[in-house]
C-alpha cells in the first residue's frame, strides 16, 4: 500500500513524525510531502501567484514552500511516480480540528485535496491542553488501529474522515465514537498588543467561540475522553434549502 503523508504544521513538526511512525506499521511505501514552515489556518488555499519550490530532504521525502493543498497537489501530479498513492493521511495536527475549525484547517484541507483526486483520505489531530505539556500518547497508541479499522470498513471517495484524539493518557481514552461536526470557531478573540517600538498591532487568539455542545458532536466526544470520527463531505450544497428555493423560483417564473 502506497501512503502519502502531509500536514499543515510543517515538515519538522512532531505530529508528522508521529504519523510517519504510525504509517510505517501499515506499509513500507511511505511518501512525505509537507510545507517547509507552519501553515496552520491555511484552509484549502492554493498558491497561484508564486512558483512552487520544493526540496528533497531524503528518499521519498520533500518539503514545499507552499500550503498543505499545494503539497498534496504537487505530490500527486509531479513528485510521486506511478502508481498514485492508495491512501492520504494528513496530520497529526498539534491541536484538535473540531466543529467549525474544519473550515480553517490546513490538515483537513490536505485530506480534501486527496479526496478530489479520488484517493481515500483521513485527517488526524491530537487535542492539546494549553495548561499541560504536549501529549501525543493517545494518537501514538490508537492511531494505527483507527486507520486500519477505517480501511477495513471503507467509505465513499467524496468523503474524508476527520479523526481527533482526546487530550488524556492512553489509559484514559474511553473509546471511539462516530459523531457529527459540532459548532464553535477559532479566532473568536482579538488581542491588541504593542511591539518593542510602541506600535500597536492585533493578534488573532485561537480561543474557540462558546457554543452549545451537543452530545452527538465531535466536541462533546473529545471533551469526554473519546476518539472522534466524523465523515465530512466535500460537496457543500444544502439539499433542503436548494429544494425549497427551487420551488419558490419556479413559482415566480
Amino acid at each position: 500500500m502506497r501512503i502519502l503523508l502531509a500536514n499543515d504544521d510543517g515538515f519538522g513538526a512532531p505530529g508528522l513524525k508521529c504519523l510517519e511512525t504510525i504509517a510505517r506499521t501499515i506499509s513500507s511505501d511511505i511518501w512525505i510531502v509537507a510545507p517547509d514552515s507552519d501553515k496552520s489556518g491555511a484552509s484549502h488555499s492554493l498558491s497561484l501567484d508564486v512558483p512552487l519550490r520544493y526540496s528533497q530532504l531524503a528518499d521519498q521525502m520533500f518539503s514545499v514552500a507552499g500550503t498543505p493543498t499545494d503539497c498534496v497537489l504537487l505530490a500527486l501530479l509531479e513528485l510521486i511516480p506511478p502508481p498514485k498513492p492508495d491512501l492520504i493521511l494528513a496530520g497529526i495536527n498539534a491541536g484538535a480540528n473540531l466543529g467549525d475549525d474544519v473550515t480553517y484547517s490546513g490538515t483537513v484541507a490536505a485530506a480534501m485535496e486527496g479526496s478530489l483526486h479520488k484517493i481515500p483520505a483521513i485527517a488526524l489531530s491530537q487535542n492539546m491542553l494549553k495548561s499541560a505539556p504536549l501529549n501525543w500518547q493517545p494518537a501514538e497508541q490508537y492511531g494505527a488501529m483507527v486507520i486500519k479499522r477505517l480501511l477495513s470498513l471503507g467509505w465513499p471517495l467524496h468523503v474524508i474522515i476527520n479523526v481527533n484524539f482526546p487530550s488524556t493518557s492512553q489509559s484514559g481514552v474511553k473509546g471511539i465514537t462516530l459523531c457529527h461536526q459540532g459548532k464553535g470557531k477559532p479566532g473568536s478573540k482579538i488581542t491588541r498588543r504593542l511591539d518593542p517600538k510602541g506600535r500597536e498591532y492585533c493578534w488573532i487568539d485561537s480561543v474557540r467561540s462558546c457554543e452549545e455542545v451537543s452530545e452527538d458532536s465531535d466536541r462533546f466526544a473529545i471533551e469526554n475522553g473519546f476518539i472522534s470520527l466524523t465523515p465530512l463531505r466535500l460537496n457543500l450544497t444544502d439539499e433542503k434549502v436548494l429544494a425549497a428555493l427551487s420551488r419558490e423560483v419556479d413559482s415566480v417564473i
